[in-house]
């Protein structure tokens, strides 16, 4: 299994719904089961969750300093 394709996948779909969003918040287990669409060995989710997690963090962080380089432009 390609772990980083799914992990992209999921943050894809969660980025762009904020429902799937806050559930992820939530319940990341069944999001990602849900939008990868088979039931994954718990060692296989929780990498995946822990990428998920670990690339929103620094997507959020990356959008925050561009927004602040343009602030000081």
């Amino acid at each position: 299994m390609d772990i980083k394709g799914q992990i992209n996948k999921v943050v894809e779909e969660v980025s762009k719904n904020p429902n799937i969003k806050e559930q992820f918040e939530k319940e990341p287990v069944k999001v990602i089961e849900k939008i990868i669409g088979i039931d994954l060995p718990d060692d296989v989710v929780m990498k995946i969750v822990d990428g998920v997690k670990a690339k929103m963090t620094i997507d959020g962080v990356s959008k925050a300093a561009d927004a602040l380089k343009g602030m000081f432009k």
